[in-house]
C-alpha cells in the first residue's frame, strides 16, 4: 500500500513556504487524495500550489475538529474543488468557544459554512470507514469534558454553556504496511487516550504512529513530562508533532522519546 503524507500548513516552516497557526495535511492513500483540515486561512491552497499540488485533485476532505485554525480554509476548498465531500462529526456546529479572561471568545468553524455548503458536508457518526484502510474514529473515553474545563473550552447549547467534551473531534486512521497511523490534529482528548481508543477499536492491529498536535504549548513541564512518559509506555513507535505542541514542549518530550519523536513542518513528506 502506497501511503504518503504532505504537511501543507503548520506553525513551523524553515523554507520559503509560509506557515501559520493551524494545520493541514494531504494524505495520499493508494490512488486517493484526502485533505485533513484546511488550516486557518486560504494559505493551505496557496501552499498546495507552491508544492505542486492541486486542490481540484482532492477526492475527500476531513475536518479533525470544529476549531477555526483547522476549518477557516473550508470555504476556499469548496470554491476550488467542485466535487469532493467534507466529512465532519455529526456533533459539529458553530458553537466552540474559549474563555479569554472574563469573556468567551468564538474559536469555531466559519459562520454559515454548514448552511452555505450543506450539500458538500457529510456528517458521520460512530466508526466510519471512508474506504478500505481509511477510517474516521470518534472519542470513546469518558469524562472528556473535564479536559474542556481545564482548557477553559466551552460549547454553546440551547440550554446554555457546557464544557467541551470534544465529541466534534475525530482521528483519521490509515492502515499501512508498518501498522496503523493515527492523525489527530490537536489531540484535545489526550494523546494517550487517543492511542488507547484506536487500540480498542482495532485490537488485532499494531499501532505504529501518531501524527498531529498534542496541545501541550500551555502545559507545565511536569505535565509535559508525564505525557511523554505515558506515550512511551503505550509502545507506539513513531510520533510526528507540531502545531499546538509548541517548541518548548517538543524539546522536553524529545528528552524522553528520543528518536521516536519528529518535528512537523510545512512541506514535510512522510511515507509509510
Amino acid at each position: 500500500m502506497n501511503v504518503k503524507l504532505t504537511v501543507i500548513v503548520d506553525n513551523v516552516s524553515d523554507s520559503s513556504i509560509k506557515g501559520e497557526w493551524g494545520l493541514s495535511i494531504l494524505a495520499e492513500y493508494d490512488d486517493k487524495k484526502i485533505l485533513i483540515d484546511a488550516g486557518a486561512s486560504e494559505l493551505f491552497a496557496e501552499n498546495m500550489e507552491r508544492l505542486g499540488l492541486d486542490v481540484k485533485d482532492i477526492d475527500h476532505a476531513v475536518l479533525s475538529h470544529a476549531h477555526y485554525d483547522h476549518a477557516n480554509g473550508m470555504p476556499v476548498f469548496f470554491q476550488k474543488n467542485a466535487d469532493a465531500k467534507f466529512y465532519v462529526r455529526d456533533s459539529v456546529r458553530e458553537n466552540c468557544y474559549v474563555r479569554d479572561f472574563i469573556l468567551k471568545k468564538y474559536i469555531g468553524i466559519p459562520k454559515n459554512v454548514l448552511r452555505e455548503y450543506h450539500d458538500r458536508i457529510c456528517f458521520v457518526s460512530g466508526d466510519f470507514e471512508l474506504y478500505k484502510g481509511v477510517y474516521l474514529i470518534p472519542h470513546k473515553t469518558a469524562s472528556l469534558d473535564m479536559i474542556g474545563k481545564r482548557e477553559k473550552m466551552y460549547i454553546r447549547t440551547e440550554r446554555g454553556w457546557k464544557y467541551d467534551d470534544f465529541s466534534h473531534e475525530q482521528s483519521v486512521v490509515l492502515d499501512t504496511d508498518k501498522g496503523l497511523v493515527i492523525i489527530n490534529s490537536c489531540s484535545h482528548g489526550g494523546a494517550v487516550n487517543i492511542i488507547n481508543e484506536i487500540k480498542s477499536t482495532f485490537p488485532d492491529k499494531n499501532i505504529y504512529g501518531l501524527i498531529g498536535g498534542l496541545h501541550l504549548y500551555n502545559k507545565t513541564t511536569d505535565e509535559i513530562e508525564k505525557t511523554a512518559k505515558a506515550i512511551k509506555e503505550t509502545g507506539i513507535e513513531y510520533i510526528c508533532t507540531g502545531h499546538c505542541t509548541g517548541k518548548r514542549a517538543y524539546g522536553i518530550m524529545k528528552q524522553h522519546l528520543g528518536e521516536r519523536l519528529h518535528q512537523l513542518k510545512v512541506g514535510l513528506e512522510l511515507r509509510f
